[in-house]
């Protein structure tokens, strides 16, 4: 998804609330009291110094009106994590807050969470950091299309350019065998709909997560998984077949 260009009041924003407090005293301070304090061999900027006194308290203060907003939003990312249930509520939300879900799993692992990027983000929606490590990670709620290996490859591309460490790639619903067969023996992490349905319940202050109902085989009673055909008419295609497989045969 496109993204305009993340401004300083947008930070503020997404931030916890407490930064935007502290922001509003550092520039108190330094406008009202700091630079006004300071002379130098120049007139004008002395005289420049000395009016930022007059407006200081105002930009404070305007500062100081984002903690409430920045407070209430954060409360409500805690919620909308901590309401999920199931997979198909997460494919219910906005892309916005399917991307806000994945940041607030990842700061209650310990991450330092921010946006992909101020302006054209190449595919990065959030950025992980946790002590030295860097981790560049996509959304994609798609609820119906599989994650194609183009998707991947892109975002590769993207590591390769960067300075990161690794990339993850998250969606709603599945990938194909092309682009997990990429990913193997690289940097990237693909997380199925299922896989971001554990993530969740794991950091939820109350799990409330419905547990997945696996398919199961109706001959032999075993799990049922993906898998690809390599021959025939249907090369290509997905279909699912018996994990007891070639003891049963079973496919649908």
């Amino acid at each position: 998804m496109p993204r305009k260009s993340t401004t300083f009041t947008d930070l503020l924003f997404q931030a916890p609330w407490w930064v935007s407090v502290i922001t509003a005293v550092i520039v108190y301070l330094a406008m009202g009291h700091v630079l006004p304090s300071i002379e130098t061999n120049n007139q004008l900027i002395d005289m420049v110094f000395k009016a930022l006194a007059v407006p200081a308290p105002f930009f404070a203060v305007i500062i100081l009106f984002i903690a409430p907003f920045s407070f209430f939003n954060a409360r409500r990312k805690a919620k909308q994590l901590d309401n999920q249930k199931s997979i198909e509520t997460i494919r219910q939300l906005h892309w916005r807050n399917f991307e806000e879900l994945v940041a607030e799993a990842y700061r209650r692992q310990g991450y330092r969470v921010t946006g992909g990027g101020f302006g054209a983000d190449g595919g990065i929606d959030l950025e992980l950091r946790k002590g030295d490590e860097l981790t560049l990670v996509q959304c994609k709620q798609w609820q119906v299309q599989k994650v194609g290996v183009n998707v991947v490859r892109e975002m590769f591309g993207v590591l390769t350019a960067s300075n990161a460490d690794k990339v993850i790639v998250i969606c709603s619903g599945k990938y194909t065998q092309q682009a997990i067969d990429f990913a193997s023996d690289k940097p990237i992490e693909l997380l199925s709909g299922n896989e971001l349905l554990s993530l969740i319940k794991d950091v939820q202050a109350e799990p409330i997560i419905e547990p997945i109902q696996q398919a199961s085989c109706p001959r032999c009673g075993s799990e049922l998984v993906e898998r690809q055909a390599k021959r025939g008419t249907n090369a290509g295609n997905t279909f699912l077949g018996c994990s007891s497989f070639p003891k049963c045969r079973y496919t649908e």
